[in-house]
């Protein structure tokens, strides 16, 4: 190597180092305005279809219509975000969300409003996040040393559970105000700073292997490899699944578990929700903390048992104990935030750049079959097991998954490994 390539090469690697915080700055400034706007005109939909139909049925057709998308399309996506400019990827996603967002409030301005035109529009809009969210993603790693990566995730906990908790008042709070046209403008003003945000940064793109036109079948088995030729990971990918099949009707069911069983209020609901936000924001600045770093695996297994221990206590809390069951839920947010930003941040390390955009896709529709699935039972569950049984067995598994974690082989092998190079690292600083 020439001497001149040398040093260029080593002021590009200092450069990124001193500048990535810079760059995650510009974007999470974007991704805050993007997300909460996002956020609060979902609530301020879900307000409007509660208020006009008065039917569950409609409530769940327009969840299906927001999740199938992301579900079906991630399967594919991925090996597209593997070989397009992520960057313009994130771009052009966010202009698409827009531009459906901005046809939603046109109808409203025009009092020509159908409900089967709203779940058309959220169905595209899924499909906007099925490439949008992937690509974010995959594109992390490149931008940020490995040893920063669980502050970022932390850093984007806090971003969800700040929405996650401001949004449903201030949804409420615009709709009582505005005609909900101008409420809708504001998710296009967010994604129209994201987007700004976004051209102001470099995002840089992996090496492709091969400049051939895309193989979907085959470029899609080449990132089912990279989970299921490492065996650990397979294994940690099974129990996502399994917990997430278990997670989402319970939390389905938060609300119901408020109004039934501690006979509670609309206000008291939203307490609730504001709890779990709560323990999100929570969770993500302990995610920040820079010496979990070595401890992901870890802090997966044991965020599994306390979170599966939170739902068994709010299953066999009794009707008076509406307080404990808020306390309880803000420590299911944290274990929550925790075991998701761990292992996000598991993927981003072990998976390579080339192939991280068909795992992250392939990973969001895993996750989203249990979803759909849980959601579309929750009456079901509810009417035939109970809430409070609901809640308990529920827990059990997910604290099973976490304790099983442990005796399985591979996943203990992956332990002892974290616990390895903490020690190393431990050696080398003394």
């Amino acid at each position: 190597m020439a001497v001149g390539s040398y040093v260029n090469t080593n002021f590009q690697i200092i450069s990124f180092m001193s500048d990535w915080k810079k760059v995650f700055a510009i974007i999470w400034t974007g991704q805050l305005f993007s997300t909460l706007s996002s956020f609060v005109v979902g609530y301020s939909l879900i307000f409007w279809l509660s208020v006009t139909s008065g039917s569950a049925e409609v409530l769940a057709y327009a969840t299906i219509a927001a999740l199938l998308p992301q579900l079906v399309l991630g399967l594919f996506t991925g090996v597209y975000i593997d070989r397009w400019n992520r960057k313009k990827v994130m771009i052009v996603s966010d202009i698409f969300i827009a531009l459906c967002t901005l046809t939603i409030a046109i109808m409203f301005y025009l009092s020509d409003v159908r409900i089967v035109y709203i779940y058309i529009l959220l169905a595209m809009r899924s499909a906007g996040m099925a490439f949008h969210i992937p690509a974010m993603q995959a594109s992390v790693p490149l931008l940020a040393p490995k040893d920063k990566l669980m502050r970022i995730a932390g850093v984007n906990n806090i971003i969800q559970s700040i929405s996650t908790i401001a949004s449903p008042a201030l949804a409420a709070l615009l709709i009582s105000l505005f005609d909900l046209t101008w409420v809708l403008l504001i998710d296009v003003a967010g994604a129209l700073i994201a987007c700004v945000t976004l051209t102001m940064v470099h995002i840089p793109n992996p090496e492709k292997k091969s400049a051939a036109p895309p193989h979907l079948w085959r470029e899609l088995k080449e990132g089912m490899r990279e989970i299921y030729s490492r065996r650990g990971l397979l294994c940690l990918f099974v129990m996502d699944v399994t917990a997430t099949f278990f997670i989402m009707p319970i939390a389905a069911m938060f609300p119901l578990m408020t109004l039934n069983h501690f006979s509670g209020t609309t206000y008291q609901m939203s307490i609730v929700e504001i709890a779990w936000g709560v323990g999100m924001l929570f969770g993500g600045a302990i995610l920040g903390h820079g010496g979990l770093k070595n401890y992901k695996i870890i802090l997966i297994n044991f965020m599994y048992i306390l979170l599966g221990f939170t739902f068994v206590l709010s299953g066999i809390l009794s009707p008076s104990g509406y307080v404990f069951f808020v306390v309880i839920t803000a420590f299911g947010g944290i274990a929550a935030a925790i075991y998701s930003g761990s292992f996000t941040v598991v993927l981003q390390t072990m998976i390579g750049a080339e192939t991280l955009g068909r795992v992250f896709s392939m990973y969001t529709s895993m996750t989203l079959v249990p979803a759909m699935v849980g959601l579309l039972a929750t009456g079901f569950i509810a009417d035939v097991i109970g809430i409070g049984n609901a809640f308990i067995i529920s827990g059990v598994v997910i604290a099973l998954t976490g304790v099983s974690a442990f005796f399985i082989p591979p996943v203990l092998k992956m332990v002892k490994e974290e616990m390895r190079g903490e020690s190393i690292a431990q050696s080398n600083e003394s």
